[in-house]
């Protein structure tokens, strides 16, 4: 990239009072830049590189939507079968869940409302802890008839996660690490962030009462909500999903998914007012000049994340920040009007 664009960057830096960000761009089936600025703690002031360690944030439902396309392919799942057929303890207090498909859930359509409190202060590490979760959601009311509306739901996303465990026979975490890190040679990159060596993680960054930059007292890591945001990985291994997904499926000779799933994936689903954007299967879809472009943003306490695709040019550019506030999207935006002149 070219010294406007990080001249671009160190502006946003210091303008949002960014502790650190890694940035990397892929071109056809190479990473064309990966770079890491300011540092993972402002109190260790250890410098931010391409290997940094981020929290992924929702940008884990990508390969959510992937473990679960997976299983179709396998003729394990289908989408337009209602969930109970495969969590029959899957309940809520709204007797229309049981309408509830695996579509809907996918593309945020199942009427299920968000999260309100992710527990982070209080994680729960075992095995059973999703199931649990699951369990403990029946008394939740739907917002709206299945299939009908758009509206974001993180806990969607966790029953997601323990269906791909119940019908695989293992957990979320190590179905997604066997069936889709490792054959990606995504070693940096895991779930199970409890396992991880914390001097190699960037540390989540908030803004206090008085709009100063402190370090997180917790960190955004808890079982319960692996499906919809737990994934840690670094900007060289997320760089390596988007050539994967760019290339429908595939890198470097090894397949994860068939690439007709991907008519699937990137299909509108439904609209989002008013952000003239789609939903397909967790993949968010836009128009960017005269391209379509496919992405995912993240978020959670101390870290914001962005990723874009845009398939006809078979280009992407991924943004990690380890404070909250940042502009992520803005910076990702920024690098494809780079690009694309």
């Amino acid at each position: 990239m070219n010294k406007e664009f990080e001249a671009f960057i160190e502006k946003m830096m210091f303008y949002y009072d960014i502790p650190g960000l890694a940035i990397g761009i892929t071109k056809q089936n190479e990473i064309v830049y990966a770079k890491g600025f300011g540092v993972m703690n402002i109190k260790s002031n250890d410098p931010v590189t391409e290997e940094t360690i981020f929290h992924m944030a929702s940008i884990t439902k990508t390969f959510v939507a992937a473990a679960v396309m997976q299983l179709v392919e396998k003729g394990k799942v289908d989408l337009n079968k209602p969930v109970v057929e495969y969590l029959p303890y899957f309940r809520l207090k709204d007797n229309r869940y049981k309408e509830i498909t695996i579509l809907q859930m996918l593309s945020h359509t199942s009427g299920i409302p968000d999260c309100t409190d992710y527990c982070w202060e209080k994680p729960e590490y075992d095995e059973d802890a999703l199931e649990r979760y699951v369990r403990s959601i029946e008394d939740i009311s739907l917002l709206y008839e299945p299939g009908t509306k758009f509206y974001y739901s993180n806990i969607a996303y966790e029953v997601l996660g323990d269906l791909v465990s119940k019908v695989s026979g293992e957990s979320f975490e190590t179905y997604v690490i066997n069936n889709i890190l490792i054959p990606l040679e995504m070693k940096n990159s895991t779930l199970l962030t409890i396992e991880r060596e914390p001097k190699l993680l960037a540390s989540p960054h908030i803004k206090n009462e008085e709009k100063k930059v402190v370090v997180s007292k917790v960190y955004p890591y808890n079982r319960v909500h692996a499906p919809s945001s737990t994934l840690t990985s670094n900007i060289l291994d997320i760089c390596k999903w988007s050539i994967a997904n760019l290339n429908r499926g595939e890198l470097d000779g090894v397949r994860i998914l068939k690439e007709d799933s991907y008519d699937v994936l990137w299909k509108k689903v439904a609209n989002i007012k008013p952000n003239e954007e789609d939903i397909g299967i967790s993949w968010f879809i836009r128009n960017y000049s005269k391209y379509k472009m496919v992405g995912h943003e993240g978020r959670d306490i101390g870290f914001r994340t962005s990723l874009g695709l845009i398939p006809k040019k078979y280009i992407s550019v991924c943004v990690l920040a380890n404070i909250d506030s940042a502009p992520t999207k803005k910076i990702m935006m920024k690098a494809f009007d780079s690009m694309l002149v």
